[in-house]
């Protein structure tokens, strides 16, 4: 059927100069989290309509209103930021509620001299709140004349002619319904209700009195607090108006679904379509084992507990003095921030300082002045304390999640951890901590890093998550914890009731349940060995990782500061392989001097008696910049300017980090090396800059150069960049993610993200025969070098050093120690013409 596209003009509601929504001072209106539009710099003091239309929203205040086309796109105009503070003063309404006007009617009237003194901005917007309604929006630039030139024009998502025909002039309305359910239209029932009316096309309000809610946006349906015996309406508009209200009014009626009603006809009550279906995911074919991702190696057996969370439903709205949710929010930050010290003083008293490090980082993240700022600016247009701060810490943590750099990825779940805490005191729900019966294997579609730390070993036996991947900022605090852990469980472990009996293999990645008596008897008797190879791993840790016949591997740990370094000495490491920099760097307001790094530097190095230290230059991006290093939002910062690429943009930040480094290197084995190479035009900006420094600071002594292999094409051109430098070292987490297009964070992907992959171990070894033909050595030092199914391949494919968390040093320098070298290189020929990562752990399996 032909099909009509429709646009719309709007003109400048004021004279002024155009500005995009980026340069707006305020991240609720640059973020669009209110919906995309312009702003305008204003030349006059009157605002004027941009198109006929409706008012159907005035704000008290004057400030702001709402203009609804007759084809129902509606046109928020705001003028000034933070400007709802004023109550009112400086505005003079032309218009009120319900009034038609015409394009170029005036609307407000305002005082331009008073408002420059008293609001933060002048900057007015005019944005399209329900942009569904959008197949395209272009902005106009420079100077506009209000209510002559044309400002934004609107593409309307286009219609057939059927449709076009229906959709006008369609209205229905239900009967008064009163409200059935016990506590309201809380969360669960306004979700149902918003799942419903989403199926169909025309605008659905739902009515009480005076009030209206959008029925398909779930904040807006709690919004307004509908009560148990409130009466309400539907009103429908549209093509299928009619046949919305029918469907909807009788589940409304009925209680959608709520406790004690008959299920309502939402997702989560009925069957899901089939065309809608994922594609099957590999399952075992046995009933009983459910299939996941090797997250932290262990063996746990143990009964089921069931980690669930409520949500927590805020209302939209506050008081309508926003100082006095200020006050409540303020009151709430300072209340969680003594909680997080108390939790930190705890756990530095049982000498946990890994765990207190946390609780540290959490208390920094109350302080972040990006999150705040967003705050802020909700609470200045009127929403609630609550409905604030849990807008700015959900919209931070979407931005954070799936990272590149593991530091900063994993600070995406310590925000949700922290947001939640706060939002706990506002709401008067506090956070709970789980607290599973001894002998527990916890499944949880999410767990959290406060959740995972604050986990006792002796009582929680092992965890399964449906989320998350093997590289998680949780399954890498689970290794440190020695818990068993698997993520990416199948979702219908959800489902096992609790106190069930499962035995938990981290190793393989697998939950068994309903396991025979003679099954928990194996298993108990395998835990009981690793406990004694454990013990034997621990005792051995000083020997050399040298193979049955000769062959030496250097075994070093990956570090984020001298404690690491301190702690993987006590273990056996032979040096540190990565000491990840951007510790100095982060959660301050200027950068670290040079002075303030060499001594950090040269601490760590005299840490390590005359064992090699290697310096991973600053890794960050354009995704989370620092705070005194400002970037431009970039559409795909995991492909934009980060790792090394920063240091070339800004190099006053890499050049005082080298001078650091050469200073520190002075009487200690320290290299140097780059992240993010993807280029040889790279790698010699970088080690021309490095000269550049050397020739300035004649007392030092020579340094080694290297990079990072994360990239394909660093892999693939090996040889070529072997010339440049004196080693490599793999960053197996991102080169997975880059050589599979998964990213590792991502929550559907993250589980498939596997190192193993033979994709990637061709990789692996396509740079070690690049690096022996110009006789230089690589290293590994991504999660896969901590990986006891990994270590005899690494070793076969030519890798010299492995840099593994510091816990796994022990254990890795036993699985060196337990083949021949021959041995494990026929054991990497057969991994490399394998077609899956599952087949090439099927080659070393664990033993138990």
């Amino acid at each position: 059927m032909a099909t009509i596209e429709t646009t719309i003009e709007l003109r400048a509601p004021l004279d002024g100069i155009i500005l995009p929504l980026e340069q707006v001072p305020d991240p609720v209106f640059s973020q669009r989290m209110v919906g995309d539009g312009l702003a305008i710099d204003p030349l006059s003091q009157l605002l004027k309509a941009p198109c006929a239309g409706t008012v159907t929203q005035l704000f008290a205040t004057g400030h702001a209103l709402t203009l609804t086309t007759p084809e129902g796109v509606e046109v928020m105009m705001h003028i000034g930021l933070d400007t709802v503070t004023l109550k009112g003063e400086g505005f003079t309404p032309q218009v009120q509620n319900g009034d038609r006007v015409e394009a170029g009617a005036p609307l407000i009237a305002f005082d331009a001299d008073y408002l420059a003194t008293h609001a933060k901005s002048l900057l007015t917007l005019m944005i399209v709140t329900n942009g569904e309604t959008l197949s395209g929006l272009t902005a106009a630039s420079g100077r506009v004349r209000g209510g002559v030139d044309v400002a934004l024009t609107l593409t309307l998502a286009q219609q057939s002619h059927g449709e076009a025909a229906t959709a006008k002039g369609q209205r229905a309305t239900s009967e008064a319904i009163v409200i059935p359910n016990p506590t309201g239209l809380h969360a669960r029932p306004a979700a149902v209700l918003a799942s419903l009316a989403k199926q169909f096309e025309s605008k659905i309000t739902i009515q009480r009195g005076d009030d209206q809610a959008n029925a398909k946006s779930l904040t807006s349906v709690m919004g307004i607090e509908i009560a148990l015996g409130d009466k309400v309406v539907l009103i429908a508009e549209g093509p299928d108006a009619q046949e919305a209200v029918d469907a909807i009014a009788p589940e409304l009626a009925a209680g959608l679904g709520d406790e004690g009603s008959r299920p309502a006809p939402a997702p989560a009550t009925t069957e899901p379509d089939p065309a809608k279906a994922p594609a099957p995911r590999p399952q075992s074919g046995d009933p009983n084992l459910l299939l996941g991702v090797a997250a932290s190696p262990g063996l746990g057996v143990g009964k089921v507990y069931q980690l669930r969370r409520e949500e927590i439903a805020v209302p939209e709205t506050g008081d309508a003095d926003p100082r006095k949710e200020r006050r409540k929010l303020d009151d709430a930050l300072d209340r969680a921030k003594n909680e997080l010290e108390a939790l930190q003083t705890e756990l530095k008293a049982q000498a946990d300082a890994k765990k207190a490090a946390i609780f540290a980082a959490h208390q920094e993240l109350l302080e972040d002045p990006g999150l705040l700022d967003i705050a802020e600016s909700a609470l200045a247009k009127g929403k609630g304390a609550a409905y604030a701060w849990r807008s700015a810490y959900t919209t931070q943590a979407e931005r954070l999640a799936g990272l590149k750099n593991e530091v900063m990825a994993g600070r995406a779940a310590d925000l949700r951890d922290v947001g939640r805490r706060v939002l706990g005191v506002l709401t008067g729900q506090p956070l709970e901590e789980p607290r599973p019966p001894p002998g527990s294997i916890l499944i949880a579609e999410e767990l959290t890093p406060s959740d995972t730390a604050k986990l006792n070993p002796a009582e929680v036996l092992g965890f399964a998550t449906v989320g998350g991947g093997a590289t998680s900022h949780v399954a890498i605090l689970a290794r440190a914890l020695d818990i068993p852990a698997v993520a990416g469980i199948e979702p219908r472990a959800l489902e096992l009731p609790n106190g069930s009996d499962v035995i938990l293999d981290g190793g393989q990645g697998q939950l068994r349940i309903n396991p025979e008596p003679s099954e928990v008897a194996r298993i108990t008797a395998a835990k009981a060995r690793l406990a004694e190879k454990k013990a034997a791993d621990l005792a051995a840790a000083f020997q050399p990782a040298t193979t049955s016949d000769g062959h030496n591997v250097e075994v070093v740990a990956n570090i984020g500061g001298l404690a690491d370094a301190q702690q993987g000495m006590r273990l056996g490491a032979e040096g540190v392989g990565l000491l990840r920099s951007e510790f100095l760097y982060l959660d301050r307001a200027t950068a670290p001097s040079e002075d303030e790094q060499t001594e950090i530097y040269a601490g760590i190095a005299a840490a390590l008696e005359g064992k090699p230290l290697i310096i991973r230059t600053l890794d960050v991006g354009g995704d989370k910049p620092l705070a005194y290093l400002p970037m431009p939002r970039e559409e795909n910062p995991m492909l934009g300017i980060r790792g090394v690429r920063i240091g070339l943009d800004r190099p006053e930040i890499l050049r005082t980090q080298v001078r650091a480094i050469l200073r520190a290197g002075k009487g200690n084995k320290i290299r140097m090396m780059f992240p993010m190479i993807a280029t040889l035009d790279e790698i010699r900006s970088v080690k021309g800059l490095v000269e550049e420094e050397r020739a300035k600071l004649p007392d030092t002594d020579p340094v080694e150069l290297g990079i990072m292999v994360e990239v394909p094409s660093t892999a693939v051109l090996a040889r070529q960049f072997a010339r440049e430098v004196d080693f490599f070292s793999i960053g197996t987490n991102d080169l997975t993610q880059y050589s599979l297009a998964m990213d590792r964070g991502h929550p559907k992907l993250g589980a498939k993200a596997d190192a193993m992959n033979p994709a990637v171990l061709s990789l692996i070894a396509q740079t070690v025969a690049g690096a022996a033909a110009e006789g230089k050595w690589v290293g590994v030092c991504g999660g896969l070098a901590s990986d006891p199914q990994a270590v005899a391949i690494l070793v076969g494919l030519g890798v010299r050093e492995l840099s593994c968390s510091v816990p796994a040093i022990p254990a890795v320098k036993a699985e060196v120690r337990a083949r021949s070298f021959a041995d494990c290189q026929a054991l990497a020929q057969q991994a490399l013409a394998q077609g899956t990562a599952a087949a090439v752990r099927a080659l070393v399996p664990l033993d138990y």
